[in-house]
Parts: C-alpha cells; sequence; structure tokens
C-alpha cells in the first residue's frame, strides 16, 4: 500500500498535469500568440481598407501580403487564425471612420505545410528550410503536446500503482517534448522577423495566449518531478518493506 505521503505527491501531480492540459488548450484555441501595435491603425487603413482586407483573405495572398497587413493594422496571429482591425464601412466614398472591428481568417490546410521561402514572396528565392519545418511543427505539435501530456499522465499513475520507476522516467520525458511547442513559435517568429523587419511605428510582443502556453510549461515539470518522486520513492519503500518481511 502507498503512504499517505505518496499518495499526496500523486493526486498533486495529477491536478498540475490537468490544469497545464486546460492552460495549453487555452492556449492553443486563441489567436493572441503574437500581436502588433501600429501608432495609427486608422490611418493606415482608412484609404485603403477593402484592398487590404481583400488581399489579406484572398487565397492567393502569401506571407509578406499578409504579414504586411498585420503590420498595418494591429494584427494578431494564432496557432490557426489571423486577425487585422479595420473599419466597419471601408468604401472609397466614406469618410475616415474611427469605428473599428477585427474580423479574422483561418489557415488553410495547405497553409499549414506550404512551404516558406529565404525571402517572404518572393518564390525564386528558394525554400527556408528551418523556417518550414517550424511553420508545419506549429501546426502538428499542438495535438502531440495534448496527447502526450495525458498519455504522460495514465503513464505515472501506472508507475505509481505498479512501484516502477522506469514509466515515470518515460512521464517526465513525455511532459518535456509538450514544451516543445512554444520554442518552436518562438524560433518561427525571430526568423520572420529577420527577413521582415519591424516597421518603425509598429511594435510587437507576445500575447496572453502565448503567455498561458508558458504557464503551463513549469506545471508540466512540477507535474513530472512529482510523479517521479513519487514513484522512486514509493519504490525504495516497498523494497524496504519486502527485505524486512524476508528477514
Amino acid at each position: 500500500m502507498m503512504d499517505n505521503r505518496f499518495a499526496t505527491a500523486l493526486v498533486i501531480a495529477c491536478v498540475l498535469s490537468l490544469i497545464s492540459t486546460i492552460y495549453l488548450a487555452a492556449s492553443i484555441g486563441t489567436d493572441f500568440w503574437y500581436e502588433y501595435h501600429t501608432l495609427s491603425p486608422a490611418e493606415n487603413v482608412s484609404e485603403a481598407g477593402r484592398s487590404i482586407w481583400e488581399e489579406f483573405v484572398s487565397k492567393d495572398a502569401d506571407e509578406k501580403t499578409y504579414t504586411d497587413a498585420l503590420f498595418r493594422c494591429n494584427g494578431t496571429v494564432g496557432l490557426w487564425r489571423r486577425c487585422i482591425t479595420v473599419p466597419k464601412n471601408s468604401h472609397w466614398y466614406s469618410p475616415p471612420e474611427t469605428d473599428m472591428t477585427t474580423n479574422c481568417i483561418s489557415f488553410s490546410l495547405s497553409d499549414q505545410f506550404v512551404e516558406k521561402y529565404i525571402e517572404p514572396g518572393n518564390h525564386n528565392s528558394g525554400t527556408d528550410l528551418n523556417r518550414t519545418y517550424l511553420w508545419r511543427l506549429q501546426f502538428l505539435l499542438p495535438f502531440v503536446s495534448i496527447g502526450l501530456m495525458c498519455f504522460g499522465a495514465l503513464i505515472g499513475l501506472c508507475a505509481c500503482a505498479c512501484r516502477s520507476l522506469y514509466p515515470a522516467i518515460a512521464t517526465g520525458v513525455l511532459h518535456f517534448l509538450a514544451v516543445g511547442l512554444v520554442g518552436c513559435y518562438v524560433a518561427g517568429i525571430e526568423l520572420l522577423h529577420r527577413k521582415l523587419p519591424l516597421p518603425e511605428d509598429v511594435r510587437g510582443e507576445f500575447g496572453w495566449s502565448f503567455c498561458l502556453a508558458c504557464v503551463s510549461a513549469p506545471l508540466q515539470f512540477m507535474a513530472a518531478a512529482l510523479f517521479i518522486w513519487a514513484a522512486r520513492t514509493n519504490r525504495k519503500e516497498f523494497t524496504l518493506l519486502k527485505a524486512y518481511r524476508v528477514a
């Protein structure tokens, strides 16, 4: 039977793993991983608001086209969608508006696996393999991360119940792999901004969706550590108890 200390550690690890999964799921489903703030979005789109929106939602919009729109129109980017802020009525005969609305468009499946070029927007510049694979991992890792965390929690429970150390070590490894999503996203954003530097009047920052994913990371580490500690210590106690009974 388990000591109260081990049972407590197991419960705390399960709670931490559950909370981190909720945080990660919330961050994956929202569109505020990265935000752009321009000083005067209304002035940027007052003359060409309709054309900007049409280019932004076009199936032929390349990376440079929609990134420029994100710069100019207080854009936000998630793992699945991109959004810009435009006037509600963008017509050539309308006066400049201050009443703005946020419109979003989802990345299609082909967008998630499209090649990234060394010079964004220039199809003849060659494929940038680093950015291409980082972009694809951003699409695949959310599913992998959630699956790894759930699977890791189950392995941790089995490890403690069976008094085995090795499955618990696997739990820690799976939780570490789940954090790869955050690292891939940061690397992808940094490489993009090296190719397309921010204009002087635009400020970029990571949004609250990204912060949720970052908060999820230490919770995963703590859960993994508790799983490993509980399984390892419980195994030692069980071994000592067997030795005492034999003696």
